[in-house]
């Protein structure tokens, strides 16, 4: 099973990790790794290099950062392959062991993924799954 898993610190800093910190994640991204269990991650910028994009009744509006609700900003995300949600939540606890504070949202992701060999871009792949899982639901 794949999981994506959101970072929220809680609070957000323009300042960059430590060395000390640099080396701790890095440790623990190798050990995800050779475990196989990490298959992608990555840490982002602050909200005040960033944008929303928000569309309601078919207009867009678009709000550059930085956002007020520090609570509620992702820092940084990881795709991992767990057995289980039990699994999953486990990593996220040794994630969060490494940077000493904030919450980590752990969602399962379909089997499939949206985008692969046989779902190119204009493949049509991607587009027949979600009408295929839609009528499933129904």
């Amino acid at each position: 099973m794949r999981f994506m898993m959101l970072y929220k610190p809680g609070k957000e800093t323009n300042a960059p990790p430590s060395q000390q910190e640099i080396a701790a994640m890095g440790q623990l991204i190798g050990d995800m790794a050779k475990a196989g269990v990490l298959i992608a991650t990555d840490g982002l910028q602050p909200s005040s290099k960033g944008a929303r994009v928000r569309i309601d009744g078919g207009k867009f509006t678009v709000t550059d950062g930085p956002f007020t609700e520090a609570k509620e900003l992702v820092a940084g995300f990881a795709i991992v392959q767990a057995k289980s949600k039990a699994e999953a939540i486990e990593l996220a606890k040794r994630f969060l062991t490494v940077v000493g504070e904030g919450e980590s949202e752990i969602r399962l992701m379909h089997d499939a993924p949206a985008m692969g060999p046989e779902s190119g871009p204009g493949s049509g792949k991607a587009e027949e799954r979600r009408h295929a899982e839609a009528g499933a639901k129904h």
